[in-house]
């Protein structure tokens, strides 16, 4: 276990108290913000250079899958926050200064180009309003994908496809909208925000697409590759949390009708072994994908198609047999799963709502399917 990871264990039992509250709140609270900042679990990302720990993505991983078998919720927000940390690395040094101006900033944003941005003297005047904007409610700098404007035309990429800037502002520039009123994953406080009119200087527009980070095997996964590996870890973290919860009552529970305890009847045996052997399956199937692109990474410098592709493949697949993990110990659980106070009915609700985002929809087996088979695909989104 790693020193990250390690910090993450320790948290769990309170986390797992606090559950319940965070999700009633919409959003993450500021106080555990806070400590998972004071942990460094916002700086895994970011470069070593301007004072962040720069982690290997299995480390970050780690701790996202350990705090998400306590709560989903706090684990996506930390996921959010440590991951968006990465995009540190494609700013000018003076900008990153900026940027991150003490230990414990925490960055969130939507990369979605849903703003316009227009290019003015200096850098871009933007507007625009996203939605999902999980973890922004608690961090000190926000960002928003917007397309590139200029005298009224949108610019384009040489292969034809519309020229991106992730815009990065100030938390207190932006504008929410309490929107975030959902079945699962309620603590991550995932609202609306705008920017309306707001100047943002051409160092902190940041070019992923085509942009030059700076040299290092993290940096070479790709930002869909990152949020995609945040989404899996949750489930991971969700689908161990539903087997457990199940083992911890199934000795005492007798359902009705039956003379036997919830332990004592085949059907549960069956599926909480099959539970585990999922779990177990995709787990060691999705540290093993991230281990090799890693050491790609590190010997090439860069990320392969065929890696990118690997990732995609491999959360996408781990999120959706978890799921399945955790439905099995729904229904398994009889009646005890529908009631509120079930840490059982918020694991569902977590688990199917992570199921719904696009990184790790079913049209990225479509994606994946199209390179194995060797059709002519746009790989622009891996």
């Amino acid at each position: 276990m790693t020193t990250f990871a390690a910090a993450a264990e320790k948290m769990v039992d309170d986390l797992r108290t606090a559950a319940a509250d965070i999700e009633a709140a919409r959003r993450l609270p500021d106080e555990w913000s806070r400590r998972f900042a004071k942990a460094g679990f916002y700086r895994l990302c970011v470069p070593e250079v301007y004072g962040g720990f720069e982690a290997p993505p299995m480390d970050s991983m780690r701790v996202v899958e350990t705090l998400a078998r306590a709560d989903g919720s706090a684990a996506w927000v930390v996921f959010i926050g440590a991951t968006s940390g990465s995009v540190l690395a494609y700013l000018p040094a003076e900008a990153a200064a900026e940027v991150f101006f003490n230990e414990e900033v925490m960055l969130s944003g939507v990369f979605a180009p849903r703003g316009k941005a227009d290019v003015a003297d200096g850098g871009f005047r933007v507007n625009g309003r996203w939605q999902w904007g999980s973890g922004t409610l608690n961090a000190d700098w926000v960002m928003g994908g917007c397309q590139v404007v200029r005298d009224g035309v949108a610019e384009t990429m040489p292969n034809g496809t519309p020229r991106s800037r992730m815009m990065l502002v100030p938390q207190s520039e932006v504008e929410f909208f309490d929107t975030w009123d959902v079945s699962g994953l309620s603590g991550t406080g995932s609202t609306d925000f705008a920017m309306n009119d707001l100047f943002v200087p051409e160092s902190r527009a940041i070019g992923l697409a085509g942009g030059k980070p700076l040299r290092s095997p993290l940096y070479a996964f790709p930002q869909f590759g990152l949020l995609a590996m945040g989404i899996a870890a949750v489930t991971l973290g969700l689908a161990r949390a539903a087997i457990d919860e199940v083992v911890s009552f199934a000795n005492a529970k007798t359902p009705v009708g039956s003379s036997r305890t919830l332990a004592n009847r085949p059907s549960t045996q069956a599926d909480v072994s099959s539970a585990e052997a999922i779990l177990r399956s995709v787990r060691g199937y999705y540290y093993e994908t991230i281990e090799a692109a890693y050491e790609i990474a590190k010997g090439e410098g860069r990320m392969p198609v065929e890696s990118r592709c690997d990732i995609r493949l491999a959360t996408t697949h781990t999120v959706w047999e978890c799921a399945k993990a955790v439905d099995l110990m729904y229904h398994v659980s009889g009646g005890t799963s529908v009631y509120r106070r079930s840490p059982l009915q918020r694991i569902f609700r977590d688990v199917h709502v992570a199921t719904q985002h696009m990184m790790v929809a079913p049209p990225v087996r479509e994606l994946t399917g199209r390179l194995f088979l060797g059709l002519e695909t746009d790989t622009a989104l891996l």
